[in-house]
């Protein structure tokens, strides 16, 4: 190919490039906008003379309701034997209490669940993603028909809140008292809870209010930090039991509190490792429980503590958490919210001594979700007559038709004493089958949004190809292992199992892989036969560890792994390890300042390793006290920053972080070399290390220890050992090897590191690290690093890669005095580099979008599919761009520029 053709398709390449990159994140923002829109809402509020073919609602027994949602108040924190709620406990033997476990469907975060428990609707998936921003306020139910919003209209009083402030951004201008606490600080287990209880006493004094919401965050963030087995957990259970204490007494004591109702609960649970999102049973099996000494006229008086024989977290009976609107509002004397799809919860019933009163709420509530229906499907649903022959074929939302014009007929006719109970019966049933119909129904998507994304998912998969086609220095052969990737990978997407459990895949290809190349290198002869063994055996033995580190995915999320049987039961061991990795840490500093003065290399190298090694000791007595050894602790009391906050502690290390890395590249830019006998990169691969290791949790810190193993090994075969009769031997493997193995290492990583397709997984124990208060860009940013810490790692050590290769580049065109063709411009291997991992990622996001779409009524899209199409934004976004085109970009461009002047 001559130099002006080579040029051409050099400029065409990138251009094809940078249109590929720039295509992902616009399909992915048109598909995304098209598959999680907003469902339509009946608007205005319920009233109750909108129906009056059911006579005057009977009065209710309540006027007053105190609100406490304790966050992620997983059932068996109540209701179990090891429980610290000794005294709701007893309040449930002696019948003033009634528990129930409520159902929390996914996405188990708090907004879409306060959403569900406010209106009794099942709210979009997208809140999952509004959850995270808490200056967002398109999602607020202002405007839409509540169950605050009714006891704000009934104007019998103010309306007060305290708690989390997702509330006041749910409902703004609904609150007259109110101080909200972010959500987000999960390092706080005392401040965020405490700022609401001081605020009790003198309300339970006031008789101005009706309302009263209360949101306790502390249990969550426990849940996040230690997991539900923390010994913070027990203890916070009791504070939150007192608090349960001290509402109860104020209502059986002050006069003006006698007909208020106290309703405590979760809005979610969590799993076993303290994160929540998905739809383990752990998860989706939160506390209900209605509290007054009123409940003692129902005599239920159920045992307490109780246990939970299939270990599913289900205690007394199951209700839906939207069951919580029609319940409260029959309780509470206010119409049901028009957008409800919850059943009044027929334990309550009793309340009512006249049967008629009781038949008379069970059809309100059908009625309003009958309104629905017709909204839905139109009002001539209720209007077909259906020809008994073919009434076994009907649909679902015909049977609910059918179902309705029957109780309407039973209704109008009346009926004597027994026929009142098999009415109520059937209207019981008919409000659950319609719930259980409703709430499955699929959404509304915007199908030609759906199809533009894929449109040009697919042009930027194309894009990618040709521009791989027009710079890489490869054959084409050479990418058939990295289209066999692609394509498995892309087939995978399409089943909801392999999309739970896809961390096999990474695992097994990755070990395939190094085989391969082991056994491919071995039969050329490139390096010793010993050698070649020695090191492909390694490396097979460092992955089969690492895969085992976490056990990941949904099937066997609590099954033995490492960390479990060997670390959190030997914290010596433990400690030894995470030593080794800052020992490794320390030394690898040393030899990337070489070229800085010995005092002042061995200070900076010092100083910083035993800064971030001292704050990762502190953050552990603090998250998990159990796992730290008495020499650890030691390490502190010795140090002259013992009494510094974690906080400052982790801007220290920051900081100090900030700065080497800036000398570093300054070193760079000048063209000149920090380290004797490493490079640039090399160093800022170390510095990165670092912070990757103050960001992970120490149980995942020595895996970094054997990322370097694995990267040392692999730099044998891009700079094999010289010999006599090859004093530069070429390297064996290709640029596109080189690619295929970053890819496969990356996703490894992050599996590894106890990562799924679960939104349960994302770990935010070290998302405030050195933050004082809720800023959603650094949160964002060190959550990111936090969960893709081994992803960005192999990224930067990829980068190192392609400049050992430039490197050997240079050195062979010295000394053969030519410069071969494949390598002719500086650079155009980094652009294949990124153009080969484009089309992994173009490719993905086409398959991840199609299963979406393809499977958009599967029983898992909310489940599965959905978290999946997020995490493959994280992918292609935060990964793909930011960290390889990006970060990794700057860090081999600075590289080139380095090895250019030295």
């Amino acid at each position: 190919m001559t130099t002006a053709r080579r040029g051409r398709h050099g400029t065409l390449s990138c251009a094809l490039l940078l249109a590929a990159n720039l295509l992902i994140p616009a399909a992915i923002y048109v598909f995304a906008t098209g598959f999680f829109p907003y469902k339509p809402l009946l608007p205005g509020l319920a009233t109750f003379d909108s129906v009056t073919e059911y006579g005057e609602p009977p009065e209710a027994p309540f006027d007053r309701l105190v609100f406490m949602v304790i966050d992620a108040l997983r059932s068996d924190f109540v209701y179990a034997e090891n429980s610290g709620f000794q005294f709701t406990q007893s309040l449930i033997r002696d019948g003033a209490a009634l528990p129930f476990t409520a159902h929390a469907t996914s996405p188990t975060v708090t907004m879409p669940r306060l959403k569900a428990i406010t209106t009794g609707s099942i709210p979009s998936f997208l809140d999952v993603v509004l959850n995270l921003d808490e200056g967002d306020e398109s999602s607020s139910l202002a405007s839409q028909d509540t169950w605050l919003a009714q006891m704000k209209a009934k104007s019998a009083g103010k309306l007060v809140m305290y708690g989390d402030d997702t509330w006041l951004k749910l409902f703004p201008g609904t609150f007259d008292r109110a101080e909200g606490t972010t959500s987000f600080f999960v390092s706080d287990f005392t401040e965020v809870d405490n700022n609401v209880t001081r605020h009790i006493p003198e309300e339970l004094k006031r008789d101005d209010w009706n309302t009263m919401v209360l949101h306790y965050l502390g249990l969550d963030h426990i849940g996040h930090k230690g997991g539900p087995r923390s010994p913070h957990m027990v203890v916070k259970q009791r504070e939150m039991d007192g608090i349960i204490r001290q509402i109860y007494t104020a209502i059986n004591t002050h006069d003006h509190l006698r007909s208020t109702l106290f309703v405590f609960c979760g809005d979610h649970g969590m799993n076993d490792a303290g994160n929540h999102g998905a739809s383990s049973p752990g998860e989706t099996s939160p506390a209900l429980v209605f509290v007054s000494p009123k409940l003692r006229e129902l005599q239920s008086k159920l045992q307490s503590p109780t246990h939970d024989d299939d270990g599913d977290f289900q205690y007394y009976s199951t209700v839906e958490q939207s069951d919580l609107a029609p319940t409260l509002a029959a309780l509470l004397g206010f119409p049901v919210p028009k957008n409800n799809l919850g059943a009044l919860i027929p334990e309550f019933l009793p309340f009512w001594s006249n049967k008629r009163d009781q038949i008379g709420l069970l059809m309100r509530n059908a009625r309003q979700i009958r309104d629905i229906v017709a909204a839905a499907f139109g009002p001539q649903i209720f209007e077909t007559e259906v020809d008994e022959a073919v009434a076994g074929s009907l649909s679902d939302y015909q049977e609910l038709a059918r179902g309705w014009k029957d109780l309407a007929e039973r209704y109008g006719q009346g009926a004597n004493a027994a026929g009142n109970a098999e009415l109520e019966l059937a209207i019981v049933k008919w409000l659950r089958h319609a719930q259980s119909v409703l709430s499955s129904m699929a959404s509304n998507y915007d199908m030609p949004r759906l199809y533009l994304g894929q449109a040009a998912a697919v042009a930027a998969l194309i894009a990618a190809v040709l521009a791989v086609a027009w710079s890489t220095p490869d054959t084409v052969t050479s990418f058939v292992p990295l289209t066999g990737i692609v394509l498995t990978y892309a087939v995978m997407m399409f089943a909801s199992s392999y999309v739970e459990e896809e961390h096999h895949f990474w695992y097994w290809t990755t070990t395939a892989w190094f085989a391969y190349i082991g056994v491919r290198d071995f039969q050329r002869g490139h390096t010793s036969a010993l050698v070649q063994t020695l090191a492909t055996t390694a490396l097979l033995t460092l992955t089969r560890l690492i895969r085992s580190w976490n056990q990941t995915g949904q099937k066997f999320a609590g099954g033995p792994d490492f960390v479990k049987t060997y670390l959190n039961t030997n914290p010596g061991l433990l400690w030894c390890l995470v030593g080794a990795s800052y020992l490794w840490v320390h030394q690898s500093l040393i030899f990337g300042l070489s070229g800085l003065p010995i005092w002042l290399n061995y200070t900076i190298a010092t100083g910083l390793v035993l800064a971030a090694f001292t704050f990762k000791v502190a953050f552990t007595l603090e998250d998990a006290p159990e796992l730290v050894t008495d020499v650890a602790r030691w390490f502190l009391q010795v140090n002259f920053t013992q009494d510094a906050s974690l906080i400052s502690r982790a801007r220290a290390v920051f900081m100090g972080l900030g700065l080497l890395a800036g000398v570093v590249v300054v070193f760079m830019l000048l063209r000149r070399r920090i380290s004797v006998g490493q490079s640039g990169a090399s160093t800022l691969l170390t510095i990165y290390t670092l912070l990757a290791l103050t960001q992970s949790r120490p149980q995942n810190i020595p895996l970094f220890l054997l990322f370097n193993l694995q990267h040392n090994l692999l730099l044998l075969w891009i700079h094999p050992f010289s010999s006599r009769s090859s004093p530069l031997p070429s390297s064996t493997l290709s640029p596109t090897d080189l690619t295929t193995t970053a890819l496969l290492l990356q996703h490894t990583a992050f599996f590894a590191a106890g990562g799924t397709n679960s939104i349960a997984s994302v770990d935010l124990s070290s998302a405030y690290n050195g933050v004082a208060r809720y800023q959603p860009a650094a949160v964002g940013l060190l959550t990111f690093v936090g969960n893709w810490a081994g992803a960005v790692w192999w990224a930067l050590a990829g980068a190192v890669w392609f400049l050992t290769l430039e490197s050997r580049r240079r050195r062979s065109a010295t000394a053969t005095a030519t410069a071969t063709a494949a390598f002719a411009a500086p650079g155009s291997v980094w652009q294949s580099h990124i153009a080969t991992l484009t089309v992994f990622v173009a490719g993905s996001v086409v398959a991840v979008m199609a299963a979406c779409t393809a499977l958009r009524t599967h029983l898992f899209v909310w489940t599965v599919f959905s978290p999946k199409l997020l995490y493959s934004v994280a992918w292609s976004l935060g990964q793909h761009l930011v960290v390889n085109g990006v970060l990794a970009g700057v860090v081999y461009g600075l590289g080139v520029l380095e090895g250019e002047g030295s």
